[in-house]
């Protein structure tokens, strides 16, 4: 997690004097107060016979407060058979913070919600996430997230949780409007 963060970092400094100059042309990307976001990802993973494996998909709808600031709905789903098939949900607010640098932007945030399914018992989850939104387009992206999600059952569970979460990475498309 430590390189992914550093790696936003430096590629973001890199990237600020090209950023400057489109700005300054009136070339604007990036979120803006008021905009809407949707955002749609995935991924999956199978064994080397193609006999087990899993798939998600995950989809977001955000509302920017202002250039930064934005509230956001996440719904994922997710599909593993290993002889047994079995499905799981999750369903999370959450407020993130978009460092704005025209094409790319770095963003940090956090989320609860809940996850269910057949094999889980619904419980609540938290978590802290990050990434980096590159946009190809004015109102057009492609993204890399990653989330650390810890499960509880009411306030003495999330305490106790915290070190027993797991990560989650992302990659996708989002669009502004």
């Amino acid at each position: 997690m430590v390189r992914i963060l550093t790696a936003v970092v430096v590629v973001s400094m890199l990237a600020m004097p090209v950023m400057a100059q489109e700005r300054m042309e009136g070339n604007v990307f990036g979120p803006e107060a008021g905009n809407w976001e949707l955002t749609l990802g995935g991924g999956g993973a199978s064994d080397q016979d193609f006999e087990s494996g899993s798939a998600f998909v995950n989809g977001s709808l955000g509302y920017y407060l202002d250039d930064n600031w934005e509230v956001v709905f996440r719904q994922g789903f997710g599909f593993a058979d290993s002889g047994d098939s079995s499905w799981n949900a999750s369903s999370r607010i959450g407020i993130d913070y978009n460092f704005n640098f025209d094409r790319l932007v770095p963003y940090i945030g956090a989320n609860v919600g809940i996850i269910y399914g057949d094999d889980i018992d619904d419980t609540g989850i938290a978590g802290l996430g990050g990434g980096l939104k590159w946009f190809v387009k004015p109102e057009t992206f492609i993204f890399a997230g990653a989330e650390y999600q810890f499960f509880f059952e009411d306030s003495d569970d999330a305490d106790d949780n915290f070190d027993d979460g797991s990560f989650v990475y992302t990659l996708g498309i989002g669009f502004v409007w």
